[in-house]
């Protein structure tokens, strides 16, 4: 039997038509529980029922005429949260809480850190959070969006219909929350946000959503809170307490989808990651991992750095948990993790951040600050409060809640300048007239000194490309505050005089002397990394001259002096066993060539300087201050050989390097002390696949001052070769 229809007042009329056109910017005021001295109301906008009424008491709400509003009224007193029961077309019944009757779930402070920018841990609040609310359980849905007329959440527990959950904002904050009972846990959800000037409705997924759909589908996934039994915490102190200046640190660069894949190609889970990863990351001496973005992307030829979930880590490894498990696992066996993060600009795909709730909200308006021209993507504007909180606080999620060491910052310099990459007509300046971005530097700044008060020991680090100063020096003395930067110079300058045929390199020479003018200016990370092993550079095997031999014995030399050169060290996946192809992010890479002497004896290399690395105090305890480092002989462009001392104290060792493919006999060095040298490593070894030109069982010193030391030593250097020797 049909439900009886009640005539809505003329007062009411037009807010009832508001909501039935999902246009009403303010459903609360008319749904739910509403009470006065006279009467009672319980209103309910239900387009699938037929009949309604309240459980328990037994009430029954009447339809308003022309409309899918039920309505109720009268003095009886209702218990509230109170459930409404309803049948539909198909005579069905259903049982449910009324979500409008539950009081607003943030709190006035909460709110107005979010607005001022200083809610650290603004994620806790905005995103669907399971919880209790009067022994009820449910999701709590909150997002930002000031200028949205109406934005409903949508998800597979109410069809999709954006008619069924509209809701509540709150004031002038922007922010828009809702309550919904009983949702399911690993529902799929979406915000469909209705435009204020035309009426449009775009569905986007949740900015702070912590799991997503795997590609190409965009859905935001509910999840509870973690309950991941963490066992790193010995790690975790020890990284507060130590002084990571002084201590080791090489990198290993991995992109986690083409690193391995399984037999059949699909990629591997963070959990088989975690074991496969560490393991050989400890056999090869690394001392980090750093990850190519895996914060939720939608474009796999984008390697993760058109960033659309920045609280999220992707779905095509597995769960969050998964990925905690991966954190845990490395450092339960002494490796850091790094993770790339891209603050410095979104892609613009409709079902993410661009023109979120119908304006510019997360990017500039003005497209000369607003877009990359290169890139395709949009600029954050870091001159909003609430922007400059989702950033800020997504570092934060990532180093608390994941427990990782420390965040790679990608495109710095994009940020810094203001016409990076642009032509003169297509850029604003600042208040002052200038090319710097104000609002960005300030955001750095605040960025490098809140990760510090929040996760002690982490590490934020600079992937920053020009001359601009004290990128790494703290904020109270005018610098951004950064731990680290990558050193693109020097990474610049070395390949291109790697490139060169060795004929010519002596024209070249001050491509190796002149980066130690400045290496003691920051603190600098030698990056190798995947930026110079794509796009028709060729891989670090083909970039060297020479036949096959003299291509392998190049590399060799390169990385040692990699890693006898002032600075943190970082390899691409790949590189370390001399991969013949450019990295391709769709296939594994080629492990079949460790097969073959050459790259078996690369990779045998790699993982001695690594340990070289590690267990000589000289080559990593001062490696961002002078006193570490000193020339014994940078002068000899004629045969391309440098000579140089590393330092800790009283601790030294001995590099001599020869980019020529001439063995050097009886070459003459001075060094510091008197005694019997021998080699440390030499890249010519037998062991590396050289030819195994060496010193035998080593080099007893002259006295007698040579190149300003008080001793000397006469050697054979091998061609394209470096030895690390030692007293």
């Amino acid at each position: 039997m049909k439900q009886k229809t009640a005539q809505a007042s003329t007062k009411t009329k037009p807010r009832f038509t508001e909501l039935t056109e999902t246009r009403c910017h303010d459903p609360f005021a008319i749904l739910g529980y509403h009470s006065n001295s006279k009467q009672r109301t319980i209103r309910a906008f239900l387009p699938q029922a037929e009949t309604v009424s309240i459980s328990g008491p037994n009430i029954t709400l009447t339809r308003i005429e022309g409309t899918d509003i039920f309505e109720w009224t009268g003095k009886q007193t209702i218990s509230l949260p109170y459930q409404l029961s309803w049948t539909d077309k198909n005579n069905q019944q259903h049982t449910e809480y009324d979500p409008y009757c539950f009081p607003p779930q943030l709190s006035d402070f909460d709110m107005h850190l979010f607005n001022e920018g200083n809610h650290r841990h603004a994620y806790k609040m905005l995103g669907a959070h399971p919880i209790c609310v009067d022994n009820i359980e449910g999701v709590r849905f909150v997002t930002w969006a000031p200028g949205a007329e109406r934005i409903s959440v949508v998800g597979d527990f109410n069809e999709w219909d954006g008619r069924r959950h509209m809701m509540r904002v709150r004031g002038g904050s922007g922010l828009w929350e809702i309550f919904i009972p009983e949702v399911p846990l690993n529902s799929h959800y979406k915000f469909e946000i209705r435009n204020r000037d035309h009426g449009g409705i775009e569905l986007k997924s949740d900015p702070y959503g912590v799991r997503y759909e795997q590609r190409p589908d965009t859905s935001t996934i509910v999840t509870a809170d973690s309950v991941y039994s963490w066992q790193d915490q010995q790690w975790l102190e020890q990284r507060a307490s130590s002084d990571w200046q002084r201590k080791p640190m090489s990198t290993y660069e991995v992109h986690l989808g083409s690193w391995r894949t399984a037999a059949d190609g699909s990629f591997l889970n963070y959990r088989d990651l975690a074991h496969q990863l560490a393991e050989y990351a400890n056999t090869m001496g690394f001392t980090h991992i750093e990850l190519l973005p895996i914060t939720e992307h939608p474009f796999d030829g984008s390697w993760g750095y058109q960033t659309t979930g920045y609280f999220a880590p992707t779905s095509r490894f597995g769960s969050p948990d998964d990925f905690r498990y991966f954190i845990d696992h490395c450092h339960q066996h002494n490796i850091g993790v790094i993770l790339d993060w891209v603050p410095a600009h979104f892609p613009k795909d409709a079902f993410a951040l661009a023109n979120f709730d119908g304006t510019s909200l997360y990017e500039h308006e003005d497209p000369r600050r607003g877009e990359h021209r290169d890139w395709g993507t949009l600029i954050f504007n870091y001159g909003r409060n609430e922007v400059r909180n989702f950033l800020l606080a997504s570092a934060v999620y990532w180093l608390e809640e994941f427990h990782i060491d420390g965040l790679r910052v990608d495109a710095v310099a994009s940020m810094l300048y203001l016409d990076y990459s642009r032509e003169s007509d297509d850029w604003l300046p600042n208040k002052h007239g200038g090319r710097e971005n104000l609002e960005a530097i300030e955001f750095l700044q605040s960025l490098n000194t809140i990760t510090q008060e929040e996760c002690p020991g982490s590490m934020i680090i600079a992937e920053e490309s020009t001359s601009w100063p004290q990128v790494t020096r703290p904020t109270w003395v005018g610098g951004l505050g950064f731990n680290m930067k990558w050193n693109m110079g020097w990474m610049n300058d070395t390949i291109e005089y790697m490139t060169k045929d060795p004929i010519y390199r002596h024209f070249h020479h001050d491509q190796l002397t002149f980066g130690i003018m400045y290496a003691f200016s920051e603190n600098f990370v030698l990056p190798f990394s995947h930026d110079e092993v794509v796009h028709g550079k060729g891989s670090m095997i083909t970039k060297m001259p020479g036949d096959g031999w003299q291509k392998f014995a190049n590399l060799r030399l390169l990385y040692t002096y990699l890693f006898t050169y002032p600075g943190k060290k970082l390899l691409f996946m790949g590189c370390e066993f001399a991969q013949g192809m450019e990295w391709d992010e769709s296939r594994a890479l080629h492990w079949d060539l460790l097969d073959h002497e050459w790259h078996k004896g690369m990779q045998t290399l790699v993982k001695d300087l690594n340990h070289l690395y590690l267990n000589q105090p000289a080559l990593h305890q001062v490696e961002f201050e002078h006193p570490g480092f000193e020339w014994i002989n940078c002068h000899d462009s004629t045969q391309s050989i440098l000579s140089y001392i590393r330092r800790s104290g009283d601790k030294f060792v001995v590099v001599v390097l020869n980019f020529t493919p001439e063995t050097r006999y009886s070459y003459k060095i001075g060094v510091p002390s008197a005694g019997h040298y021998h080699e440390l490593l030499n890249s010519d070894s037998q062991y590396y696949a050289g030819a195994n030109n060496n010193n035998g069982g080593g080099i007893s010193s002259t006295e007698g001052s040579w190149m300003g030391q008080p001793h000397s030593i006469s050697i054979t250097i091998p061609p394209l070769g470096g030895l690390v020797l030692s007293l």
